[in-house]
């Protein structure tokens, strides 16, 4: 008896020790294994302190947001025309899961211990049945003050719904549990649900998220940066209603080639709807307008300095341009404002911007690592396309095609002079391709001969890549080592810090936070969403009336406010009055503003364009090239990774491990799997 008073005594000072260390939502407390393994579930929920360390224990269980290239836990950037990768053949041992989706490799039976990422849907399932254990069981702690109890509700909630939109964007259309803990050991045919429908999913989630959104904070402390909050919650709907507005999932051709054969085999019934409402834009135009009225977010900008180059001369298209920002692009540091969010340069628990991020170590450890040259203990390897880079405008707003008559943007020929802007230095004989590229271009990616300062390091700072084929970087070089080189001739450098060092003495790297959602998406999704109406809508979100329709003024008031951040003249009024020109460039301006940040993969698929995206060849420059005439030609990978990817409708969604269907058989796999 003794003993077990003392083991007993052990344990609660074991957790105590552990509660002691904070709970941030993304440094959650995982003391779930002491609860499960340890004690009667019950002793979870018998105080205050035990049941919210079990709520942030379920909260832990996610995967780090980051975490979409390496091991990565969605498809993410290399499963799209945005990244691309040369090491990976397939085989047991790959660890780049979105490679492999894109080669079609991922199936149901593909799941094992050796590629266990892209397997998600049964944690995300014991994540919600431990957070319907704790909304079943908040009455329990006595000490449980009525302020806390609603607190912990809603972060349950959130966490809950959270799970439900990770199966949903990533599985399709998921089994609704409600509130119910559904039980152990009980016979199969207990077990066995249907799936929803995905407008069931969705406004079940989104619902969730909306209840969750009343019970939390608006804001929290520095210390706490990563839990999420009220904003946090209204954005997911946000992102969620235009998704479900979008042609893929709201009826018309797009939706009937992809999934107008799909139905459920109990009943017979749609998963996805077969019929257009365009009321779902005018709902997923109010959920972003709403998340703007909070007055809580805005795009960060870092203001002009003596470094910060000049606006270009003689812009006539945007009447606004010269004004001062926001109402134009004048007064601040487009690279600094766009690159500082990434880098570590902004503090990420006071940028405006991040209407939910995290900290994470994994940027450095991997994307960073990944991009970095080898000559600096880099990979060399997290290729960019030459799409991505051909997307990039002119630094006066005009895309390559157009600035090409006057010889402004050239494919022949290299710089005369360096450049050194906002703390960017620009090589002289560098690539013509690269100049007089808007900013953004120059803060995302490195291309060959671009410098990587690397200034925490006293001994290896400021070098200059060369990817040439017998180049120190490249395919050939005596520091590189197959396939550790750039396959496109670019590399991510979106999220480096020109302190970022990997070797040298006094090496160091910038903390850096990962952007789960940013207010730039919120304005890009009311931008989208209204110029899709055709007529006037009134709409009910939350507890609020809408009225929205295509309000040019609106459209050209959030989508501005992204191009003038980034250095650009807005939409002209002639590209206003055309909605089909608009669209175009909003998935432009996504695909350049939100570049390696998960949203082209769901993009494309909502769109209704994978198909003729992944068709398209990925392209760069030639690595095989050892001098600058044979190097500068536009070519396709001649790798396996490359030569063995496939395009298929199925590839929409992440297939439902096949352990999982023989377990229920009422369950309907995804098509074409």
């Amino acid at each position: 008896m003794r003993t077990s008073t003392i083991k007993q005594i052990i344990k609660a000072v074991i957790i105590i020790q552990l509660l002691a260390l904070g709970t941030s939502c993304k440094d959650y407390l995982n003391i779930d294994d002491y609860f499960d393994d340890e004690f009667n579930i019950d002793s979870a929920f018998s105080n205050a302190r035990y049941m919210e360390a079990y709520m942030w224990g379920a909260a832990a269980m996610f995967s780090d947001e980051a975490q979409t290239i390496r091991f990565g836990y969605t498809p993410g950037p290399m499963a799209t025309d945005e990244g691309f990768n040369g090491l990976t053949g397939g085989g047991s041992n790959n660890v780049y899961y979105g490679m492999d989706f894109a080669t079609g490799r991922i199936s149901p039976d593909f799941f094992g211990d050796s590629n266990p990422n892209l397997n998600q849907w049964g944690k995300y399932y014991k994540i919600i049945r431990k957070c319907n254990s704790i909304l079943q069981n908040l009455d329990r702690p006595e000490d449980l003050t009525t302020a806390d109890r609603l607190r912990i509700e809603g972060y349950t909630r959130f966490i809950r719904a959270y799970a439900y939109y990770n199966i949903l964007v990533d599985y399709g259309p998921p089994i609704l549990l409600g509130d119910e803990v559904v039980n152990t050991n009980e016979a199969i045919d207990y077990y066995d649900r249907t799936r929803a429908t995905y407008d069931e999913a969705m406004e079940y989630t989104c619902g969730e998220f909306e209840k969750a959104a009343q019970l939390l904070p608006s804001e929290v402390s520095i210390l706490d940066f990563g839990r999420p909050t009220q904003g946090a919650a209204l954005s997911l709907v946000a992102r969620l209603r235009l998704i479900h507005a979008s042609p893929l999932f709201n009826g018309g051709p797009v939706a009937s080639s992809y999934f107008g054969n799909w139905t459920r085999s109990t009943d017979g019934v749609h998963y996805v709807s077969q019929q257009y409402d365009e009321s779902r834009w005018a709902v997923a135009a109010a959920a972003a307008k709403r998340v703007m009225d909070l007055g809580t977010y805005k795009l960060y900008t870092a203001l002009a300095d003596d470094a910060t180059p000049a606006l270009p001369s003689g812009v006539t298209s945007d009447p606004n341009f010269y004004n001062t920002y926001p109402d134009g692009a004048a007064g601040i540091d487009p690279l600094r404002s766009y690159s500082d969010i990434f880098t570590g340069e902004a503090v990420a628990a006071i940028n405006p911007e991040l209407i939910w991020g995290r900290n994470t170590g994994y940027i450095n450890e991997f994307i960073s690592k990944g991009s970095f040259p080898p000559s600096l203990g880099g990979w060399g390897r997290f290729s960019v396309t030459q799409k991505v880079v051909d997307a990039y405008l002119m630094d006066d707003g005009r895309t390559k095609e157009e600035a090409s008559a006057d010889g402004y943007y050239s494919e022949t020929g290299f710089t005369t002079e360096p450049k050194y802007f906002s703390g960017y230095p620009l090589n002289s004989g560098v690539y013509n391709m690269y100049a007089n590229r808007e900013m953004r271009f120059y803060a995302s990616i490195g291309f060959n001969e671009a410098v990587w300062q690397a200034l925490s390091s006293t001994t290896l700072n400021n070098h200059t890549a060369k990817y040439y084929y017998q180049d120190a970087d490249g395919r050939g070089g005596v520091t590189a080592t197959s396939p550790n080189y750039p396959i496109t001739g670019y590399v991510i450098k979106k999220f480096n810090h020109p302190m970022d060092a990997w070797t040298g003495t006094g090496a160091r790297h910038m903390n850096k936070a990962y952007p789960i959602i940013r207010y730039a998406e919120i304005l890009l999704s009311y931008a989208e969403a209204l110029n899709n109406l055709t007529g006037s809508h009134t709409v009910q979100v939350g507890d609020k009336q809408y009225t929205v329709s295509r309000d040019v003024e609106e459209i050209k008031s959030a989508f501005n406010s992204i191009r003038y951040r980034a250095g650009l003249p807005g939409l002209t009024n002639t590209q206003l009055g055309d909605a089909a020109e608009v669209q175009k460039q909003i998935e432009r301006e996504r695909m350049v503003e939100f570049l390696w940040e998960n949203r082209r993969f769901y993009d494309v698929r909502r769109w209704g364009i994978y198909e003729e995206t992944e068709r398209e060849p990925i392209r760069g420059m030639n690595p095989d090239g050892a001098t600058k005439e044979t190097y500068y030609q536009r070519v396709i990978p001649g790798t396996s990774s490359f030569l063995a990817r496939v395009v298929d409708k199925k590839l929409i969604w992440v297939p439902i491990p096949r352990a999982e269907m023989r377990r229920l058989p009422s369950l309907d796999q995804n098509p074409g799997y």
